[in-house]
């Protein structure tokens, strides 16, 4: 049901029953590895494009998930998902493979909260038994893009960030009384979109910070909980620049959050001597360390409650040879023990 002027409280508290998640080699690398389920050796992963590649992360994610759950194709109503890439294409072209009914929806990197909000909220209201979300990204892909193909070599500032070559996905089903140490989602607060005149896309923390702090406030206004509530809330890629941002945002606008449970996705998912810059972004970034490392250390108990934020920047290549300013959107899931 509907709470305050964006959220939405999930009554029947639908149930995150298995996830998928599958990296490349960057991925291999990082901090996270032992949490993917699949990981590829090359960029390429057998296909002859980067896109086709794309692809597969995402069907493989899906197989996996279903694998996981010990659940049918035939049992899925629903599939939920999205990328970077023009016009969504390499989900579509995965959602043609797989054959399950497709929702294909654009958040850019926020693309994976929207997703489980909307599986969330037709499962809650019984359009539904079970639904497979998620979103994808690869490095290859959307440095093509959104700036150079990575042959060209190009130099990047300091505030660049690393897309994430993975994907993550989840079965969301009805509520399963049969395991409590299930994550369920309980709630979701959808962003506005929130532009302070930024342009630069080679900061893409900076300038998606104020969508996430927005959101985050409006949360809690809507549900009237306080920060306290949660073990951990953590975003999808703000990287060392857009957290820091946050936080000063939210010393601002006077929301005590403390800053050892304010995360970020984007941080998380590599080592630090591996060269990423100010950290991780892309749509994979909060998909696979959410469905992969978080969702596990919920099972594990180290956490019972966490806010997951998903960040995105709604630019696109047209827009920045426009000098159009970065339109950011953020949306917030919680997921619950």
């Amino acid at each position: 049901m509907l709470i305050g002027n964006q959220s939405w409280l999930f009554q029947n508290k639908p149930v995150i029953i298995s996830t998928g998640v599958t990296g490349g080699p960057f991925e291999r690398e990082g901090r996270l590895a032992d949490d993917f389920d699949v990981l590829h050796e090359d960029l390429w992963m057998g296909e002859d494009s980067y896109e086709k590649a794309h692809r597969l992360l995402i069907e493989e994610a899906i197989q996996v998930a279903l694998e996981k759950g010990s659940i049918q194709k035939n049992q899925i109503q629903f599939m939920i998902l999205g990328d970077l890439i023009n016009q969504i294409t390499p989900s579509s072209f995965a959602a043609r493979t797989i054959g399950i009914p497709y929702f294909g929806i654009f958040g850019a990197c926020s693309t994976s909260m929207e997703g489980l909000a909307l599986a969330a909220f037709i499962l809650d209201k019984g359009g539904a038994n079970n639904i497979v979300t998620g979103a994808a990204s690869h490095n290859a892909t959307a440095e093509r893009q959104f700036r150079y193909p990575t042959e060209y070599g190009g130099q990047k500032p300091p505030t660049a960030q690393w897309t994430v070559t993975g994907a993550g996905f989840a079965i969301v089903s009805k509520q399963n009384n049969s395991n409590q140490n299930e994550p369920k989602v309980t709630t979701a607060t959808i962003g506005k979109v929130v532009d302070m005149g930024l342009s630069d896309p080679f900061n893409m923390g900076g300038a998606m910070a104020p969508a996430a702090v927005d959101t985050i406030a409006a949360h809690f206004k809507d549900t009237g909980r306080d920060p306290s509530y949660y073990d951990l809330i953590v975003t999808g890629d703000l990287g060392k620049i857009g957290r820091a941002t946050a936080l000063d945002l939210f010393h601002q606008q006077g929301l005590n959050i403390m800053e050892d449970k304010f995360q970020d996705c984007g941080l998380m998912i590599y080592k630090e001597d591996q060269p990423i810059q100010a950290g991780a972004s892309g749509p994979a970034s909060s998909a696979t360390v959410i469905y992969g490392h978080l969702i596990k250390q919920l099972k594990q108990g180290k956490y019972k409650k966490i806010l997951c934020v998903a960040t995105g920047a709604l630019l696109s290549p047209m827009t920045v040879q426009q000098k159009e300013s970065i339109p950011c959107i953020a949306h917030a899931v919680s997921i619950e023990i």
